[in-house]
C-alpha cells in the first residue's frame, strides 16, 4: 500500500484566518540534485533560499509542514532592531567595534523587511513604530540610559522619551511611566509576511517541497539530504530549522538552543474608533518585564494581545481568558470584549540570547538562536548566509565567533533546570 504523506494546516489562528493566498508546494517525490538544500520554510530559510536564487545558485528548500508553520507564522509580528541579549554582552566578547556592526547589521534586518514588502508587494500590513513602555521607576532609569548609550555609542539617534501626556496620547492606558519611541522598528502579518517570502523565492526560481520531513543529513563532499520519500544532494546545505529542528540532524547545535513556548490572543473586531483611541499612533508596544507583555492594532480593528512563556513547553491552561486578564490590566475600558483567537509556538532560545549562526562543517551551514527577535533578524541572517555560501563570510564570521555553551542539565533536566532559573526572573518583575 502507498504511503500517503499529508502535510498539516496552519495551526488555527488569527493569521491563518486572515492569511493570503499560500503558494501550491508539492511533497518531494524521488531524488534531486540542487546548490543548495534548506531545511525549513521560515524566514531565515526562505530569505537564505531567495537571496542565493538571485545570485544564480540552483535551491531546494524542505519543509515538514508548511511554509511559515513554526514562529514565522505565529508570532506578534514584531519587527525590532537589536538582539534579545544586552548589546553589553556582545561587547564583552567581540569589541565595541564589533559589537556595532552587529547593532548596524539589526537596524539593516529590519529596514531589510521594509524593502522586501515593497520589491516583492508584500500585503502584509507593515506600519512602522514601537514603544518600548516602563512600567516602574528602575525601568524608566533603564530607558533614559538606553536612549542615551544608543546616541553616544551606537550612532542610533531615533529614541524618544515619551511620559505624561504626550505618553497618554499613545497608549489610553494608565499603567506605564513612561515608553521609548523607536521610529525605526514596527509590526506587521507574520504570516503574510512569510508566505510572500515564499512567493518570492518560487519566481526566484526556488523549489519548495512542503510535508518533506528531513529524517537524516549524510555529511560529505557533497552532503545528502533524506526525507520519507526522496532524497536531495546538495553542494551546501542550511539548516534553518531553529526550534522545530530534530535533534538527530545535528546533536551539537540541538543541545545550544532551548525551544520556549510564546502566546498570543486577539480580541473580536473593536471597530475603528475604538482601537484608533487605545494606540492612536498604531505603533506596538512592548514593556519592559523578563515575562513581558506586548501588542498592537491589526488592520481590521482587533488588538493583538501577546504574553506569558512556558519554559517547560507545556500550554498554559485557559490560554486565551488569561492573556485577557492581562489584556483588561493594561487597558480596563476593554473589559467588555471577548477574545475570539488565542494560540501559541515555539522559539528557539540559547543560553546568553545571542544568536547561534555558523558552520557544522565547510558546506553545512546553520542560523539558529534568534531568541524571539527572529521576525526582523532572521531576513538578515538568510541574506549573511548567502554571503557567505557566495565567498564573502566576513559578516557570518562575525557571528560565529559569538561564544555558546550547551544548556546544563543533559536531554533529561535542562529543561526543568531552566523552569527553576526563569522563576528568578519572574519574581524580579515584581519588584519596583
Amino acid at each position: 500500500m502507498e504511503v500517503r504523506l499529508s502535510r498539516s494546516p496552519h495551526i488555527p489562528s488569527y493569521y491563518a484566518a486572515t492569511a493570503n493566498p499560500a503558494p501550491a508546494c508539492p511533497v518531494l517525490e524521488g531524488a534531486r540534485e540542487a546548490d543548495i538544500c534548506v531545511v525549513g520554510a521560515g524566514i531565515a530559510g526562505l530569505s537564505t533560499a531567495l537571496s542565493l536564487a538571485e545570485r544564480g545558485y540552483r535551491v531546494v528548500v524542505l519543509e515538514a509542514e508548511r511554509i511559515g508553520w513554526g514562529a514565522s507564522g505565529r508570532s506578534g509580528g514584531q519587527i525590532i532592531n537589536g538582539y534579545a541579549c544586552d548589546l553589553g554582552r556582545l561587547e564583552a566578547q567581540l569589541g565595541r567595534d564589533d559589537a556595532r556592526r552587529l547593532w548596524d547589521m539589526s537596524v539593516e534586518a529590519v529596514e531589510l523587511v521594509a524593502r522586501n514588502v515593497e520589491r516583492y508587494h508584500i500585503d502584509c500590513d507593515f506600519q512602522w513604530g514601537l514603544l518600548h513602555a516602563a512600567l516602574k521607576p528602575r525601568q524608566r532609569r533603564y530607558l533614559l540610559a538606553w536612549q542615551e548609550r544608543m546616541a553616544h555609542h551606537y550612532g542610533y539617534p531615533h529614541l524618544r522619551l515619551v511620559e505624561g501626556e504626550e505618553l497618554a496620547r499613545l497608549i489610553a492606558s494608565r499603567r506605564y511611566l513612561a515608553a521609548l519611541h523607536d521610529p525605526g522598528s514596527g509590526h506587521l502579518h507574520p504570516l503574510n509576511y512569510t508566505l510572500g517570502l515564499g512567493h518570492a523565492a518560487l519566481a526566484a526560481g526556488v523549489e519548495i517541497f512542503e510535508g518533506s520531513r528531513v529524517l537524516r543529513l549524510e555529511h560529505g563532499a557533497r552532503p545528502l539530504v533524506h526525507t520519507e520519500r526522496g532524497q536531495v544532494r546538495g553542494a551546501y546545505i542550511a539548516l534553518c530549522a531553529n526550534a522545530y529542528l530534530p535533534r538527530r540532524l545535528a546533536p551539537r547545535l540541538w543541545r545550544r538552543i532551548m525551544p520556549v513556548g510564546t502566546y498570543v490572543a486577539t480580541t473580536e473586531p473593536l471597530g475603528e474608533e475604538r482601537a484608533r483611541a487605545l494606540l492612536p499612533s498604531n505603533a506596538a508596544v512592548s514593556d519592559l518585564n523578563f515575562v513581558l507583555d506586548y501588542f498592537r492594532r491589526t488592520h481590521d480593528h482587533r488588538l493583538l494581545f501577546g504574553g506569558l512563556v512556558s519554559y517547560s513547553t507545556l500550554p498554559p491552561l485557559n490560554l486565551e481568558q488569561r492573556l485577557r486578564a492581562h489584556m483588561v490590566r493594561v487597558f480596563p475600558q476593554l473589559e467588555d470584549v471577548r477574545m475570539e483567537f488565542g494560540w501559541g509556538g515555539l522559539v528557539d532560545i540559547t543560553l546568553n540570547r545571542a544568536p547561534d549562526f555558523g558552520r557544522l562543517a565547510d558546506n553545512v551551514f546553520y542560523l539558529q538562536g534568534f531568541s524571539g527577535h527572529g521576525m526582523a533578524l532572521a531576513n538578515l541572517a538568510g541574506k549573511v548566509l548567502a554571503e557567505a555560501i557566495a565567498g564573502q563570510a566576513e559578516r557570518l564570521d562575525l557571528f560565529a565567533r559569538l561564544h555558546h555553551r550547551p544548556f546544563p542539565g543533559g536531554r533529561w533536566l535542562r529543561t526543568p533546570a531552566l523552569v527553576l532559573a526563569m522563576l528568578y526572573y519572574r519574581l524580579r518583575d515584581l519588584l519596583p
